[in-house]
């Protein structure tokens, strides 16, 4: 019988392509934990001085010319095999999809888009760019004036309960659940963990640093993703 995988990603997944994770040794947030705020949405709507500080990160955004790594088209062969009941990721930065990668539930939203917290006008990035570049350090919508952000997930918002119910039943449906390149300490995407425990499912890990879960991990991975993943599957 051919084995299932339930995948979920995170940052440590895309580093090797040149973005950087958040909690790890050269983490954004470990060399500045005060860029931790640009994450939080009541901070974001409060501030000017924060939307200001994440508009001018998202204008230097390596997602926008970083590629897939090993790693990425080795989730988007697992899938063309059909052995995949979803590829779960609290990544933003689209690179699954640029992968090749179909059946993506993106818990934490994605970079891609722009919306408006007042009309929920949603944009594309890309006509957002023009304005930052142009010197706009604080944009508006230009329909309602309102608040805009990126179409991601910031602390204080929750996240589309559709996508989490989706993500909950591919776990379900799996054989195997492969957590690669996450801490697994941001809920409720850890908690898949949990629901592939109850359910009985095989739990493999694949992190550069310790997880909660790695107790519980029937398999710990340790090496560079875009390494060890390819050989994992292959295996």
């Amino acid at each position: 019988m051919t084995e299932r995988f339930a995948v979920l990603t995170g940052a440590g997944i895309s580093t090797a392509s040149g973005i950087p994770d958040f909690r790890g040794p050269q983490g954004l947030w470990t060399k500045d934990p005060e860029a931790q705020a640009m994450f939080d949405i009541d901070e974001y709507v409060a501030s000017a001085r924060v939307r200001a500080a994440s508009w001018k990160q998202r204008l230097a955004a390596p997602a926008w010319t970083a590629e897939p790594n090993a790693g990425h088209r080795a989730l988007a062969d697992l899938e063309r095999q059909g052995r995949l009941t979803a590829l779960i990721t609290q990544n933003i930065d689209g690179l699954h999809q640029k992968a090749g990668s179909v059946n993506v539930l993106e818990l934490h939203g994605t970079v891609w888009f722009v919306d408006c917290l007042s009309c929920a006008r949603r944009i594309p990035m890309a006509d957002l760019l023009p304005r930052l570049e142009a010197g706009e350090e604080d944009p508006a919508c230009e329909i309602c004036g309102g608040i805009l952000k990126s179409a991601t997930v910031s602390f204080g918002q929750s996240l589309d309960q559709q996508i989490l119910d989706a993500a909950v039943a591919a776990t379900q449906a799996c054989d195997t659940f492969l957590a690669i390149g996450t801490s697994l300490q941001v809920y409720p995407a850890a908690g898949l963990c949990d629901v592939a425990l109850k359910a009985g499912k095989r739990l493999v890990i694949m992190n550069a640093q310790p997880t909660p879960y790695d107790e519980e991990a029937d398999e710990i991975l340790r090496g560079p993703i875009e390494i060890t993943l390819p050989e994992y599957l292959r295996s």
